[in-house]
């Protein structure tokens, strides 16, 4: 009733209770649950987090794990949760329909499926897309290593990157010829910035590599990751989105009118034609338009891609920049840093307006 304040969220509950039907599941059948999702924890380890399908499953029990190569294993569950709110308790069983978190097998993996010994049938379940974009993190080498972080040697590095594998499925680390460095493969920009935010915040200093696509080749042909695009934009900003998506190897494969003065547009476009778009796109759109893009798949390479045509502003000396420093560079192009920021002799401090690198004093 548009016409009662409400005082908390009753109304909403009840409306849930008394609408939403109850799961349709068999509690009575045999056990059935697909692990959905992966949780860690430094004393249980991995933790197995899903919806049990069907019967009921209970801490202790002899179970069967339909593994995801076909083979089936005869194991025992540890304790087991369920949640209420956003925390975890300890339950002794859980009947279907449940969300479970399941303690014990240390190397489940998503996609497989806990079951009764006496009838140990997999659920289907489809295959999570494999990393389409690759990075290299490298301990800081630079003019300020040590100044920002707290964990800053290879050990630190290479402990945080395996301890993300634990619950992170979708990404990849390799070893490469340094000790120094590792190659993280992700499943795209998101992903990995994710990923390099959270261990920033956690007190890791160290080094990324411009991100690149992973190739693959198919019946002989070299192909490249594909996305599909959607972008939301005002109407008066459509050209100059479609003409720089253009530029990016983007085919528009559906245009249609959105809400009042917006326009929403499909694409499909390389991987690697996103890489580094969204801040233009942003500028381009007056800060209004929305783009989301989601993996279509491999297709044949597309060509090369101009990535870039301006120049940079380098500072020729180390130092911290002061406003009348800036003020004469920002009638050179775009300027990154603002006043008192510590710069080293080299460091990129903007964008040129024009296509040659100049040095500038900050």
């Amino acid at each position: 009733d548009p016409n009662v304040e409400g005082k908390d969220m009753t109304p909403v509950f009840e409306t849930i209770i008394n609408y939403i039907g109850a799961p349709n599941v068999d509690v009575n059948g045999s056990l059935q649950m697909l692990v959905s999702s992966i949780d860690y924890d430094n004393y249980v380890g991995r933790i197995a987090i899903g919806r049990v399908e069907r019967g009921t499953i209970e801490a202790g029990q002899a179970v069967a794990v339909c593994r995801k190569d076909g083979r089936v294993q005869n194991l025992r569950i540890g304790k087991l949760y369920t949640y209420q709110g956003l925390n975890k308790f300890e339950v002794n069983e859980a009947p279907a329909g449940d969300i479970v978190a399941v303690v014990g097998i240390p190397d489940i993996n998503i996609g497989e499926t806990i079951a009764a010994q006496e009838n140990p049938e997999a659920i289907h379940f489809v295959d999570i897309d494999e990393p389409t974009l690759t990075m290299t993190f490298s301990v800081n080498n630079g003019p300020f290593a040590g100044k920002e972080g707290e964990f800053v040697t290879s050990r630190h590095l290479r402990d945080r990157l395996m301890k993300e594998l634990e619950s992170n499925v979708s990404l990849r680390v390799e070893e490469t010829d340094s000790p120094d460095s590792f190659k993280v493969s992700g499943r795209g920009e998101l992903h990995l910035s994710v990923l390099i935010e959270t261990m920033r915040r956690e007190g890791f200093e160290f080094m990324v590599s411009r991100p690149t696509v992973i190739y693959k080749e198919i019946d002989g042909v070299k192909c490249e990751p594909m996305e599909r695009l959607v972008v939301n934009v005002p109407d008066d900003c459509i050209g100059t989105v479609i003409e720089k998506l253009g530029k990016r190897k983007a085919e528009m494969v559906n245009m249609e009118p959105a809400e009042e003065g917006h326009t929403r547009i499909e694409f499909k476009i390389p991987a690697r034609g996103i890489i580094g778009y969204r801040t233009e796109f942003l500028t381009d759109t007056k800060g209004v338009g929305t783009m989301n893009s989601m993996f279509e798949g491999y297709e044949p390479y597309k060509g090369e891609i101009m990535s870039r045509t301006r120049g940079v502003l380098v500072a020729f000396e180390p130092g911290t920049s002061v406003t009348y420093g800036l003020y004469n560079a920002q009638e050179r192009g775009e300027l990154l840093i603002g006043a008192g920021v510590e710069v080293y002799e080299g460091m990129i401090v903007g964008i040129n307006s024009r296509n040659e690198d100049i040095a500038i004093n900050v």
